[in-house]
């Protein structure tokens, strides 16, 4: 059965919509990658258009920005700190955009979406 990004079948008071059309490709959807702490691993699934989309499965590598050196270094991933998106995603070490990990270099927080841009960016958080 397909993921489909439609509207619902059931109208605010109960009722049911009635289907015009059957279900387009244009309107599937994917499973979230839920990208993990390991070795890297990635898969690039067609997107519309026939393009190819880069999405992590897994990574414990960052590209970490320094704000008072103003430069990028690749910094090996510890642990997950914090998740905004879902507090058992730190349990689970997933790394979402916004996640604070800890890195070699220190506490950084997560600026990329590693399960659509398949890269991991971070800014150092000062303390």
């Amino acid at each position: 059965m397909a993921i489909l990004q439609e509207r619902s079948k059931r109208k605010i008071s109960g009722g049911r919509y009635r289907d015009y059309r059957k279900k387009k490709l244009r309107v599937t959807g994917r499973l979230p990658s839920h990208t993990k702490m390991d070795e890297r691993n990635t898969i690039s699934p067609r997107i519309r258009g026939g393009k190819r989309k880069i999405v992590q499965l897994s990574n414990n590598i960052a590209n970490v920005y320094d704000p008072g050196s103003k430069k990028y270094t690749k910094s090996k991933i510890l642990t997950v700190v914090s998740s905004e998106a879902n507090r058992h995603f730190v349990r689970r070490n997933i790394i979402t955009k916004g996640a604070i990990v800890r890195t070699e270099a220190g506490d950084a927080k997560i600026t990329s979406r590693p399960g659509q841009e398949g890269a991991i960016n971070a800014v150092l958080i000062k303390k």
